[in-house]
């Protein structure tokens, strides 16, 4: 059962001050009968960071800028703004991604599911709850784990998820509610009504289709925005608008928006053009925005602020309104984010949630086998690495089992895979489950599609133009030749089963040289099984003939979780198992390493 909230929040006197709440008594605000201030405070893209630990390194997480993490902190920083302005004068709501992201997110999902009968809560909704948010916004990594899993969490907070455009296919309204109007008590004797509105970002209908396929709708945020906003303006009687987010400000998409679907990053183009909203808290794009300005449509400014993600940073808006002609009118805003590296986590949320993270140290740190080597994902962007070779061995066996018997077992098994970390180290010796899910940090799952020679040459060239061209004798640097376009890591790939070469020395879209499978140049016609992971499989990363192509097989189970089961039944981690050298940089024909 959930914890209480009058327990966690010390809200009976009774209670006393062992259990007293996150909110100290307010400093007394200056506030007048024809003035009043509040603030509003935002997280974003926590991703199940409680506290300021990395679950993979099995230590505090640190960082070369000195960041912390965790809503231990957050807590702290919270505390102190409430304690500055006034409890009754603060806001505190979230714009997404909560429920996926570490070790812990994952344990409480699949380990021990908070959705079994008499589950857990979730330590991300205890930790919340103790804050006392006000409301959340959906994110798209909420979907992840399926809608029973978000659902349970749902119900296991004590405000709302909010989702305007998260809409049922069956009744054509939003599944979640779509705002959440909190009241301000003032001096004038008027209450100020400021409403809430959350929107996702419309890449759930691709990255999660196996979820919400036929289920779930994510419309445009422009559309719904100036639906829902002008419902609070003139229905509602809100006196002040803000939107909580998750979807970044760069206009920009990682899909194919040619078909309709919504754009992706559209935080920016909705303040733009929707009339009526004060201040945006976006998320998504996991980047630091203290405050920007942006010239809205009626004439008026809005102002958006995206604190840094995992609990790293705390946006502030600060409003000041003015009473004119029997209203409350916004005069001004001003944002800029809180560092939670000032401040110490936050004794009321260590001593909630010390046992669920003990769990999870425990169960990261169990030993399935052992490695005959060093394996490490250091140069692995720029040079084919054992360790990528172990996620497509993997996923190569994962897809042949399955489709053992069909029509398609004959086909040959090739396999995707990206360098998704720089820092991931499986050392010689014991291997922990920690290693394994340092190498594959994200929970994506499996899927078998049908392609052709012609179809895996395109993709190849589409994924090698992650290179920046370099002539043949320029100076080599491997930061300066990589993430062209600044594409992530996550959307450059290798491709098993082939031997090929990347010429960077060449222009993107003609660098794939000497195309081979068993020894043999590739026939266009040629056909394949492609193993590639749900993220891609869907249209993630706009990669070419995959998300159009015909779907063989797809299962549930992370692909984490695969590389887990492999390697405890080997029982070593062996390169001579699975790796081989499969491509390799050059310019001109010669190679770069």
């Amino acid at each position: 059962m959930p914890v209480n909230r009058r327990t966690l929040l010390g809200a009976s006197a009774a209670a006393g001050a062992a259990a007293a709440a996150l909110t100290a008594s307010p400093a007394s605000a200056k506030q007048s009968a024809k003035r009043y201030s509040f603030t509003v405070m935002g997280t974003t893209d926590l991703h199940g960071n409680v506290f300021n630990w990395d679950y993979f390194k099995d230590a505090a997480y640190t960082d070369a800028a000195g960041n912390t993490r965790g809503l231990a902190r957050v807590a702290t920083l919270v505390e102190q703004v409430r304690d500055e302005v006034g409890r009754e004068n603060t806001i505190l709501i979230d714009a997404g991604d909560t429920i996926q992201g570490t070790p812990l997110a994952y344990y409480y999902a699949r380990v021990d599911p908070i959705a079994q009968d008499g589950g857990p809560v979730h330590p991300m909704a205890q930790a919340m709850n103790a804050i006392d948010y006000d409301a959340a916004a959906l994110g798209n990594h909420e979907f992840n784990y399926g809608l029973d899993t978000l659902r349970k969490f749902e119900s296991q907070l004590h405000f709302p998820l909010l989702g305007a455009n998260v809409i049922d296919t069956e009744t054509g309204r939003p599944a979640f509610p779509p705002y959440h109007i909190t009241r301000l008590r003032t001096p004038r004797g008027r209450d100020v009504k400021v409403g809430i509105l959350g929107l996702c970002t419309p890449g759930v209908t691709i990255w999660d289709k196996a979820i919400v396929d036929g289920v779930l709708e994510f419309p445009g945020l422009e559309t719904e925005a100036a639906h829902w906003v002008a419902h609070l303006r003139e229905e509602e009687g809100v006196d002040v608008v803000v939107i909580s987010a998750h979807s970044g400000t760069s206009g920009t998409s990682a899909y194919d928006t040619s078909t309709g679907l919504g754009i992706e990053n559209a935080s920016k183009i909705v303040a733009e053009t929707v009339p009526g909203i004060d201040a945006i808290l976006v998320g998504h794009a996991h980047i630091e925005i203290p405050e920007t300005r942006v010239a809205g449509p009626d004439g008026g400014e809005v102002v958006l602020s995206e604190p840094l993600c995992y609990g790293q940073r705390l946006t502030r808006f600060d409003f000041d309104l003015v009473w004119k002609h029997g209203k409350w009118t916004v005069e001004s805003i001003g944002a800029s984010v809180l560092n939670s590296n000032t401040v110490e986590e936050h004794e009321r949320i260590t001593e909630i949630l010390t046992d669920e993270h003990g769990e999870v140290v425990a169960y990261v740190n169990q030993v399935v086998g052992q490695a005959a080597i060093d394996l490490d994902t250091a140069e692995a962007r720029y040079k084919d690495e054992p360790i990528i070779d172990l996620i497509t061995k993997v996923q190569e066996d994962t897809v042949k089992a399955a489709l053992a018997g069909t029509e398609h077992a004959d086909l040959p098994v090739v396999s995707q895979a990206s360098p998704f970390s720089r820092t991931s180290l499986i050392p010689a010796g014991d291997v922990r489950i920690k290693d394994l899910s340092s190498l594959y940090i994200y929970d994506n799952t499996l899927v078998a599609k049908l392609l052709t020679g012609a179809q895996i040459r395109d993709y190849l060239e589409y994924s090698a133009a992650y290179f920046v061209q370099t002539a043949a004798g320029a100076a080599m640097d491997p930061d300066a030749i990589t993430n062209a376009g600044n594409r992530p890591d996550y959307n450059y790939d290798y491709v098993s089963g082939f031997t090929y070469e990347i010429d960077i020395a060449k222009p993107a879209g003609s660098r794939i040289a000497n195309l081979r499978h068993a020894g043999a140049d590739v026939d266009d016609a040629q056909r394949f099984v492609f193993a590639v992971n749900n993220y891609r499989a869907n249209g993630g990363g706009n990669f070419p003939h995959v998300a159009a192509a015909q779907e063989l097989w797809s299962e549930s189970i992370e692909i984490r979780t695969r590389i887990i089961e492999w390697v405890t039944a080997k029982g070593a981690l062996d390169p001579a198992e699975f790796a081989s050298v499969d491509w390799v940089l050059t310019r001109d024909g010669v190679p770069v390493f």
